[in-house]
């Protein structure tokens, strides 16, 4: 309940206490949540003070508004920590998921500069390029665009391109990742990552350019992975220097 005589604002207190439902379960994602004027009621406050707190919690993540029909719990967003690296798939089953994966292209083609460049390759270079959907739970989470040398890495197969990358690097070619350097840029959705990822177009998004080393230094993988801003944060700690 609300503690009207307590120094925590109103709002505040309110938007507590519907964040504690949605964590502990009593709302589900998909569910809608009591209009302005019952939360107004039910606890004797105003509507403005209802407004705030479901505004704020819209900001969170944790409510979405449809017009004419009312405001619904969202699905909680996954939380990844960029301390580690770690695969999508190993990633997702950590959570608790399914992760899986549908291949939209297999390429085998010439690299451009630029590819050659962040594979440290001198060309002309062969490379596979991929451009994979991946599911958790069969919902879409993320569109990723790969990009490898075929000389590194002989023999991948569309099957293996279906599974982790990262397994089939380390476990059959015996080779053992290392690092990664990463850059993170907020972006909006254009209308193929729209379709694919079922979010409607321009919505927010979070993409992450990465090239992976391998323990002796070699760069092994081009990525661009652009995942939904509405089901994803990144976490980072970091230590005054």
């Amino acid at each position: 309940m609300l503690d009207k005589r307590s120094p925590v604002p109103i709002y505040y207190q309110l938007e507590e206490l519907i964040k504690s439902s949605i964590e502990e379960g009593k709302l589900l994602p998909g569910d809608s949540i009591p209009s302005e004027r019952e939360y107004a009621e039910l606890y004797d406050v105003s509507r403005m003070t209802v407004r705030q707190a479901i505004t704020n919690l819209v900001h969170q993540g944790y409510l979405y508004r449809i017009k004419g029909k009312g405001t619904f719990i969202q699905n909680q967003k996954i939380e990844q920590r960029l301390q580690g690296l770690t695969s999508f798939s190993e990633e997702m089953k950590s959570r608790g998921f399914s992760p899986s994966t549908e291949l939209l292209q297999f390429q085998i083609k010439k690299a451009d500069e630029l590819i050659l460049h962040e594979l440290q390759l001198e060309g002309p270079q062969e490379i596979y390029h991929l451009k994979r959907l991946r599911l958790a739970d069969f919902v879409p989470m993320a569109l990723e665009t790969v990009c490898l040398p075929t000389l590194l890495l002989p023999n991948v197969t569309e099957n293996i391109a279906r599974g982790s990358l990262y397994s089939y690097v380390e476990d059959e070619l015996h080779l053992q990742i290392d690092y990664a350097t990463q850059e993170i840029e907020a972006t909006v959705a254009n209308a193929e990552e729209s379709e694919l990822l079922k979010i409607p177009k321009g919505s927010p998004t979070l993409t992450i350019k990465r090239i992976c080393y391998l323990e002796n230094g070699v760069a092994f993988e081009s990525a661009k992975t652009v995942f939904r801003g509405d089901r994803y944060k990144f976490t980072v700690d970091v230590k005054r220097i």
